[in-house]
């Protein structure tokens, strides 16, 4: 009787291997890099003065040019009014998910509906169906489960640092808390974490190198997750990825890639933002004294608090691509053009909150994009939100008093997920 372990094993080293032999695919253009002139018509968010002050650039767009185009990236727009970006992200007919990262270089056509990385990257009607698979492990019953222990290691953390007057909050906390939390759903070694750090920065901040380069990393990735994906096998577990193996959609087992795709997408997606927004609050905080005295007199806030910095720090842009030549809101879009949908412009736009510009943390009424609009709202929104106030009220009881060490030195990442990468605290 042939083994059914043995046999899934040949499944997924056979597809894998035929990712490591493929030529890059797909249209690509040469990476475009360099100071922008005018961001209403050579836009780029992988520069440095975008990741330093997007929201300036945003709201001057906002008032002369809501809709900016740039060449780079093969053609590129980006809206920056509320009402655009959600009806872009309500219509999946003109606009497809097939890759949400902008990048030098498309996935073809044949790709949707699933996409590289379902369900972000899939279309209808498969995204309905590669979403529902995913929604067991992401309520509010399942993410309460890790609570407990994510915040148990958030003070091992704090312990870690010691006696330091200064820590740097993004690297030695904020990073962390997610690594070790999606580790422990998918049932990898927590002391993977580097390599979790690697795999976000050349999945989100390496889009410009060469597509070649780029596959080659995307490689790596992918022989990480073969090794976690014959380890389950093997030894099936109580987690996330045992789940992905046994799950079945339409009546078969998942593709290969469909499993590691989404496996890849917990890794990627799951740890930068949650870190992105860790950092951010955290910041904001520093710089903000008198919003720092408040939260600690008033830890009951928290929760209204949190949501604001996620409304004014919101730390995703999700790209889409245009299905067909069109004529939308008075600009001439062409089939394969990129939108980079961002939902930070969105959270600051004067005609949708009031004070939008400014951060207001007992704000009452708060019905923020942070975790995205339309069929592509975060699945994973419970387990961030709990993260997030896990990190922020231990941080808070065992440091009520911190500031910015040199506010200089903190520096915020380029692409579609902004947050500190490094933040110098001064605790004691």
């Amino acid at each position: 009787m042939e083994d059914v372990s043995e046999t899934t094993d040949e499944r997924f080293t056979q597809s894998f291997d035929e990712l490591r032999s493929a030529r890059p695919y797909g249209s690509r253009v040469e990476p475009v890099t360099g100071p922008v002139a005018d961001w209403a018509t050579d836009f780029s968010h992988m520069e440095e003065e975008w990741a330093d002050d997007c929201y300036r650039i945003q709201d001057d767009l906002r008032e002369r040019c809501p809709i900016a185009h740039t060449e780079r990236f093969g053609g590129a727009w980006l809206p920056v009014r509320h009402d655009d970006v959600a009806e872009i992200a309500y219509d999946t007919q003109r606009f497809s998910s097939r890759s949400p990262v902008v990048g030098n270089f498309r996935p073809p056509l044949d790709l949707a509906p699933v996409g590289g990385v379902p369900p972000i990257s899939s279309d209808p009607p498969f995204h309905h169906d590669a979403r529902k698979l995913l929604l067991p492990a992401f309520t509010r019953t399942a993410v309460g489960k890790l609570e407990p222990a994510t915040r148990a290691f958030c003070h091992r953390l704090i312990d870690e640092m010691g006696d330091a007057a200064v820590v740097d909050a993004a690297t030695d906390y904020a990073q962390h808390i997610p690594m070790r939390v999606i580790a422990e759903m998918l049932g990898f070694p927590a002391e993977d974490g580097p390599k979790f750090r690697q795999y976000v920065e050349d999945t989100l901040e390496g889009i410009n190198l060469p597509p070649e380069e780029r596959l080659e990393k995307v490689g790596k990735l992918f022989d990480y997750l073969l090794v976690q994906i014959r380890a389950h096998l093997a030894e099936p577990a109580n987690d996330l990825t045992t789940y992905l193996l046994e799950a079945e959609i339409y009546g078969q087992k998942l593709d290969p890639f469909h499993v590691a795709g989404t496996m890849s997408l917990m890794l990627v997606a799951g740890i930068d933002t949650t870190w992105s927004a860790i950092g951010a609050s955290l910041w904001h905080l520093a710089k903000t004294p008198s919003d720092l005295e408040r939260l600690v007199a008033e830890p009951e806030l928290l929760p209204t608090a949190m949501e604001e910095f996620l409304r004014a720090y919101a730390p995703v842009t999700m790209g889409r691509l245009v299905t067909q030549d069109m004529q939308w809101h008075g600009v001439d879009m062409k089939a394969e053009d990129w939108i980079l949908l961002s939902f930070p412009a969105a959270n600051r736009d004067p005609a949708k909150f009031d004070r939008a510009d400014e951060v207001v943390i007992d704000r009452a009424v708060n019905k923020h994009a942070a975790f995205g609009l339309g069929i592509h709202r975060c699945v994973g929104s419970h387990l961030a939100r709990m993260e997030l106030r896990v990190a922020l009220e231990v941080w808070l009881e065992r440091f009520p008093h911190f500031s910015l060490a040199d506010p200089d030195a903190v520096r915020w990442s380029t692409g579609q997920v902004r947050g500190p990468r490094t933040l110098p605290l001064r605790v004691k």
